[in-house]
C-alpha cells in the first residue's frame, strides 16, 4: 500500500487469450487482442467522465464542478493501467475531496465516482496480493463510515462498503483461477515436452540396441571368416596369413569398442532376444496377427524383391508395424493396405488406410508412434511423410536409401 505505492508497473498485454474472445474476432485483427484490456479501461474511464461531467451537469453550482468531478472519476481509471497503487489512492482522495466541498449529488460517491472506484479496486486487487484487497477494503469502509456518521443527510456508504467487498472478492479469486490456469499450462507444457524427450531417448536406446545387434553380428561373422580363410586354401601364402590374421584382429577390435560404446544402452535388466530380430520376410505373420485384430490389410509387392541390409530390415519392418498400429488406434477396422516396392537406390513403403468405422469407436494416441518413425528414417537418410488422404483416411510414405554396393557382394 505504501513501499510500492509510486513503483511503475505497466499493464501487460493480454498472452494466449482464451478461444470464446479469439473467435468472434476475424483473424486480422485477433493480434490486436493483446490490447483489449487496455482499450476497455480507457472507454469505461470516457464513460464515466462524460456521465459525471454532462449527464449530471444540472447538479453542480458552477460549470468548474462538472470538470473536476469528472476529471476525480476518469483519471483513476486510466492511471491504474501505469501505477495502480498511485490510482486507487487519488481516486480515494477525490472521493473525499469531493464529498467535503459538496461537489457531489450523491454523498459522498456520485454514481460515476462509485463505478470507477470499484474499477480501480478490482483492477488493482488482479494485479497485487490478497492482502493488498482487505487493506483497500478496510480503507475504503472507514471513509464511508466517517461520512456516514459525520453528516446528517443520508448517504450511499453502506452501498460502496458492500459492493466494493463482493468486486474485491470476486478479483482475488478471479487471480487466483487465473493464477491456477497459467501454472496448469505451464505444466501441461512440461509434461508434453518431457514425455516427448523420454520418448525420444527410449526410441534412440531400442535403435542403438538393434544396431549394436546387427552390427556386432556382422563383424563376429566378418572375424570368424578372416580366422577361417587361411585353412580353406591349400598352402597359403604368410602375407595373405597375416592379412587375415590383421582383418580378424581389427575385427575383434572394433567389435570390442562398439560393445563398450553402445552397450551402455543396456539397462541393468535387459535381457537380450533369444529370437533373431525381424526381416520383412517375417511380415505376413504381422499381417496375420492384425487381421486376427479386426483389421482388413492388403499387402502389394512390387519390383524385384531381394536381400536388404538387416538393419534396413528391421527399420522397414518396425515402420510398418508402427504404422498399423496406429490404424488399430485410431481407425480401426478400416480397409488398409501395404505396399512394399523395391527400387533402383532403396525401398519404398506405403501404408495408407481408409476412413475408420462408424461402429467401433477409435483409441486416443499421443503421437510417440511417429516419433519412433521419424527416428528410424532419419537414422538411416531416409524421408518419411504422414499426411490425411482425401476419404478421410490416413497415409504414411516411407523411402529408405539402400546403398547401390551391398557389402556382402563384394
Amino acid at each position: 500500500m505504501f513501499a510500492r505505492a509510486f513503483a511503475f508497473r505497466p499493464l501487460p498485454p493480454l498472452t494466449n487469450p482464451p478461444a470464446w474472445l479469439k473467435d468472434p474476432f476475424p483473424a486480422r485483427l485477433r493480434p490486436y487482442l493483446a490490447w483489449l484490456p487496455h482499450a476497455a479501461v480507457v472507454l469505461a474511464a470516457l464513460v464515466l467522465m462524460q456521465l459525471t461531467g454532462w449527464r449530471y451537469r444540472p447538479y453542480y453550482a458552477q460549470e468548474g464542478e462538472a470538470a473536476i468531478s469528472a476529471l476525480w472519476v476518469g483519471v483513476p481509471l486510466i492511471l491504474v493501467l501505469f501505477r495502480p497503487m498511485v490510482a486507487w489512492w487519488l481516486s480515494l482522495a477525490g472521493s473525499v475531496y469531493l464529498a467535503l466541498w459538496g461537489l457531489t449529488e450523491a454523498f459522498p460517491w456520485t454514481p460515476g465516482g462509485l463505478i470507477s472506484h470499484l474499477l480501480v479496486m478490482a483492477l488493482v486487487a488482479l494485479r497485487e496480493r490478497p492482502r493488498v484487497a482487505v487493506e483497500m477494503w478496510l480503507f475504503t469502509t472507514a471513509v464511508g463510515v466517517f461520512f456516514d456518521a459525520s453528516e446528517g443527510r443520508p448517504s450511499n456508504a453502506p452501498v460502496i462498503i458492500i459492493a466494493s467487498a463482493v468486486v474485491l472478492l470476486g478479483a482475488v479469486l478471479t487471480r487466483g483461477w487465473w493464477e491456477s490456469r497459467q501454472e496448469v499450462v505451464k505444466q501441461t507444457a512440461v509434461t508434453v515436452r518431457e514425455r516427448s524427450q523420454r520418448t525420444l531417448l527410449e526410441e534412440r536406446t531400442t535403435i542403438a540396441r538393434e544396431l549394436h545387434d546387427v552390427v556386432a553380428h556382422h563383424m563376429s561373422v566378418v572375424a570368424i571368416q578372416a580366422e577361417a580363410a587361411p585353412y580353406r586354401v591349400t598352402d597359403p601364402d604368410p602375407e595373405l596369413v597375416r592379412s587375415f590374421a590383421t582383418i580378424r584382429e581389427n575385427a575383434l577390435l572394433a567389435l570390442t569398442e562398439l560393445r563398450r560404446v553402445l552397450g551402455v544402452v543396456r539397462a541393468a535388466d535387459y535381457e537380450a532376444p533369444d529370437a533373431p530380430q525381424p526381416t520383412l520376410a517375417a511380415l505376413d505373420g504381422l499381417l496375420d496377427n492384425v487381421r486376427d485384430a479386426g483389421l482388413n490389410v492388403e499387402k502389394i509387392v512390387t519390383g524385384a524383391v531381394r536381400e536388404l541390409p538387416q538393419g534396413i530390415e528391421l527399420s522397414a519392418y518396425r515402420i510398418v508395424q508402427e504404422a498399423l498400429s496406429n490404424v488399430l488406434r485410431h481407425a480401426p477396422g478400416a480397409d488398409t493396405r501395404v505396399e512394399i516396392s523395391y527400387v533402383l537406390g532403396g525401398l519404398g513403403l506405403r501404408i495408407v488406410n481408409g476412413p475408420p468405422r462408424d461402429d467401433v469407436p477409435p483409441s486416443p494416441g499421443s503421437g510417440n508412434g511417429l516419433t519412433g518413425m521419424r527416428e528410424r528414417v532419419t537414422m538411416l537418410d531416409g524421408h518419411i511423410s504422414t499426411q490425411p488422404t482425401d476419404d478421410g483416411g490416413y497415409e504414411t510414405t516411407v523411402f529408405l536409401p539402400v546403398p547401390a554396393a551391398d557389402p556382402q557382394d563384394v
